[in-house]
């Protein structure tokens, strides 16, 4: 065997010796999160498939090289067609603050939305359930707000839009995670189909308050520069959205189906042009993206524009009677 053929071999072994790992990792989160049987069920899925692929190595080892791909082939494909069989499904009991499906219809210039939420908050298990039916004239629709919001790592923010009119009413989309009863958010669980998704439409007292008077999050709000006739279509691709929801569930995913992909794959709509970028991915840079592409006002420097943009002290000097939405863009 020449070098060359020995070199070949070696990058080949390792290739394949990576993938049989980097596969078999995924089939124990994979099993660790859907298998059947709760904690102790998923645990011993996930150890017996580590088991399996530590047996399939040892065949390997020993001189048994077909036997043991044989066997990982079937193994594999075996996961991969349970993996497919999982599907999502409004069918679950949810919790209440993701319990209902928002829809709606456009005629001409009139938006009727079903399932608005607006609750009242006093602490993350203390609230006052409250589903609304909402009417917007379009024709009114004054211009539109991105919020993010970060409760942990400065590189990962929830992304909101929030649409205003010229009445003073705003209203704010969120993708969100569509959480069982007693779930709680994981980045990782999120890979693997742990979560359903849900939009969200709901006043800034209850979205946006929640966040920051309640979950102690810190929150910033950056006004779009958008044409009425694209903050308008914008709307109107969030009840498609909706709607489209409603009639194929989906399940949330932590790169590609999250809270600025779907906004990202509706701004593409409307603007083919619009690169990708990792900042979609580490959405708590979302700023610099927004100035780079025109989305947000760039004549500042960024640090100032961003310092202003702060609302979560003015939020959390709001009082229950106040009108929020004023509030949190009052002067600093």
């Amino acid at each position: 065997m020449t070098r060359a053929q020995l070199l070949l071999r070696t990058v080949l072994g390792v290739l394949v010796a990576g993938l049989v790992v980097v596969s078999g990792v995924w089939g124990a989160f994979a099993l660790w999160y859907q298998a059947p049987g709760g904690r102790p069920g998923r645990a011993v899925c996930s150890g017996l498939w580590v088991l399996l692929l530590v047996a399939l190595a040892w065949l390997a080892a020993g001189g048994e090289a077909r036997v043991a791909l044989a066997g990982y082939l079937v193994a594999q494909a075996l996961a991969l067609l349970w993996w497919r069989s999982i599907r999502p499904s409004h069918q679950r009991v949810w919790a209440d603050d993701v319990a209902q499906l928002l829809h709606g219809q456009v005629e001409g210039h009139r938006a009727t939305l079903h399932h608005v939420r607006n609750f009242t908050w006093r602490r993350d298990d203390d609230y006052d359930v409250r589903w609304e039916t909402r009417v917007y004239d379009l024709d009114h629709l004054a211009g539109a707000d991105a919020i993010l919001s970060y409760w942990d790592s400065p590189a990962i923010a929830h992304a909101m839009i929030s649409f205003g009119f010229d009445d003073g009413r705003h209203l704010v989309f969120s993708v969100e995670i569509r959480k069982k009863r007693g779930e709680a958010f994981s980045e990782i669980g999120g890979f693997f189909k742990q979560f359903e998704m849900i939009l969200v439409a709901a006043d800034e007292r209850d979205i946006v308050r929640v966040r920051t008077n309640v979950r102690g999050e810190d929150d910033y709000l950056f006004p779009l520069v958008l044409q009425p006739a694209t903050a308008r279509a914008l709307f109107v691709s969030y009840i498609d959205a909706a709607n489209a929801l409603v009639a194929r569930p989906a399940f949330y995913n932590t790169i590609t189906s999250n809270c600025t992909t779907l906004v990202y794959r509706m701004a593409r709509q409307l603007n083919p042009g619009l690169p990708m970028d990792p900042r979609l991915l580490l959405t708590g840079y979302l700023q610099g993206y927004l100035r780079d592409n025109g989305a947000i006002d760039a004549s500042e420097p960024a640090a100032v524009q961003r310092a202003r943009a702060r609302i979560t002290e003015r939020a959390r000097r709001s009082g229950p009677h106040d009108d929020f939405s004023r509030a949190i863009r009052a002067p600093a």
